[in-house]
């Protein structure tokens, strides 16, 4: 499978260069290549997972270079698994995005839409510290171009502040590689975590700096307190489709946040210690409840949706900060949960604003047409999100909670408890302003709309995504319980990398 590592990352790269150059003016030719495209993305990663699963990690050396001198991508059960929530979100939301006609509203979605995948999984496949940072580079700007897809005074205001403080991160993190290379004099991942474990006492605090500019870093991708601020206004206005792509964009800091505190700086290494993991548990309780409130307080449909996204961030990164195998298999079941339920609640509050003046939660407005199952849908979003039974998110929930058994676990448990409770309250208003009180304000039927078979069965098939992870959830947590124990045993992965000798 060594050669198929790269196709994650050479495909969309190709067919977005080739959607620009030779169909730009054709919008339906780039439809059909594009979405056969990520179909194409979809099914290689399913066979990359196989791989993933029945081997031990693998190694592409990009011109046969030798680790740690050449770059290198490496296909591990995680990177894997993320690859392939990639493309199946990809998937559901393009042909989404093509039903409803929002890639008719802007030039180059198509060939944008590529770049971004392209972004995201050599994000994910590859194991050098210095192309993670191209890769978030690569996705930066390509997500910057969808995020203005359609212009307006709003998504232009809420892009720029967007781009600005990922540039912020992007600084940080050139000062992270750079400190680390210093001290290190690499920067391939495996290589990085033998030179850690191996330094000597007076040059553990300039790695904790490192170490720390790395973490504010990822923090930012990933929305954590006190970095959180530009997602909110960059989810509410972002075009609907876009917004559910970008459901899987703070996992990749969630994704880089776990290889690091595993791979290059895991609790049990003298130099770093347990210090990055009490950060981030206070961080991700911070955020747990930001997002909580801000749910319970937001006036308008796509805020509301933004903020439950921060705070199923601030859940997930609870479990991640207790870097345990058992934690950290809930973490990335919870990974696949929150991603599908915040794209489905993305896609729904589409629907809504397509058939609305406007999303505003302060007033009751005429019933909409499709109203019954737009609300089913969001009645079914709202639950995932809420981390209710029966969906996925009340198990994932669940295993966060008895991953995190411990000295904290007062504090842990009564954090989540709560701001789930007030996470439903909000939810619960928002359904009763947009679909119950709609109803009752007046008799008017709604004017009809033309039929979206595709868009619904998009937002069916990520919602079938989250039925799938409830009933096999036994399977699929002993598959995650397998990546968590080769996350916490890394000399596979460590091993994979160091052959040096070039052709092997």
């Amino acid at each position: 499978m060594s050669h198929w590592i790269i196709a994650p990352v050479v495909l969309p790269a190709v067919m977005g260069a080739f959607i620009v150059l030779t169909m730009r003016h054709d919008l339906l030719l780039q439809r059909v290549f594009s979405i056969a495209a990520t179909g194409a993305l979809a099914v290689i990663s399913l066979a990359l997972l196989w791989a993933a699963s029945v081997n031990p990690p693998e190694v592409y050396r990009l011109g046969n270079w030798p680790a740690p001198f050449g770059i290198v991508l490496m296909l591990d059960r995680l990177s894997a698994v993320m690859v392939a929530l990639t493309a199946f979100l990809a998937l559901a939301v393009q042909i989404y995005s093509a039903s409803t006609g929002w890639d008719t509203r802007g030039r180059h979605f198509h060939a944008l839409w590529q770049f971004q995948l392209m972004g995201v999984c050599g994000a994910f496949l590859t194991a050098d510290a210095f192309n993670l940072f191209v890769f978030f580079e690569v996705l930066l700007i390509a997500s910057y171009g969808l995020m203005i897809h359609s212009g307006g005074r709003d998504r232009l205001r809420a892009g720029v502040q967007y781009v600005a403080y990922n540039l912020v991160g992007s600084t940080l993190f050139l000062f992270a590689l750079a400190t680390i290379y210093s001290i290190t004099g690499t920067l391939n991942m495996a290589d990085i975590a033998g030179k850690v474990a191996a330094l000597p006492e007076q040059d553990w605090a300039m790695i904790r700096v490192g170490a720390i500019l790395l973490i504010l870093v990822f923090a930012i991708k990933g929305a954590l307190v006190p970095m959180q601020f530009w997602l909110p206004a960059t989810y509410a206005n972002a075009p609907g489709p876009v917004a559910a792509l970008f459901a899987v964009m703070t996992k990749v800091g969630a994704y880089a946040m776990i290889r690091t505190g595993t791979l290059m700086f895991p609790p049990a290494t003298p130099a770093t210690g347990t210090f990055l993991s009490d950060l981030i548990l206070i961080a991700a309780l911070l955020t747990l409840a930001v997002g909580a409130i801000g749910v319970l307080g937001a006036r308008s449909l796509g805020w509301l949706v933004a903020f439950a996204a921060i705070a199923s961030m601030g859940t997930l990164f609870v479990a991640i900060s207790q870097f345990t195998p058992e934690a950290t298999a809930a973490a990335l079941y919870y990974t696949l949960h929150s991603t599908l339920a915040a794209a489905i609640l993305f896609l729904v509050a589409d629907l809504v604003a397509d058939r609305r003046a406007h999303l505003r939660l302060t007033e009751a407005l005429p019933p909409i047409a499709r109203s019954g199952l737009i609300a089913a849908l969001f009645f079914a979003g709202a639950i995932a999100m809420a981390g209710m039974p029966p969906l996925s998110g009340f198990l994932g929930k669940l295993m966060i909670l008895d991953a995190t058994r411990g000295d904290s676990m007062a504090l842990i448990w009564s954090v989540i408890l709560a701001t789930s409770l007030i996470t439903i309250v909000g939810l619960s208003r928002a359904g009763s302003v947009l679909f119950w009180k709609a109803h009752a304000s007046t008799p008017e039927e709604p004017a009809e709309t033309k039929d979206e078979p595709l868009s619904f069965a998009a937002v069916f098939l990520l919602i079938a995504g989250l039925v799938a992870l409830t009933v096999f959830a036994g399977p699929v947590m002993g598959w995650m319980e397998a990546t968590a124990a080769n996350l916490h045993d890394p000399s596979s992965y460590i091993g994979a990398n160091a052959l040096v000798e070039v052709g092997k």
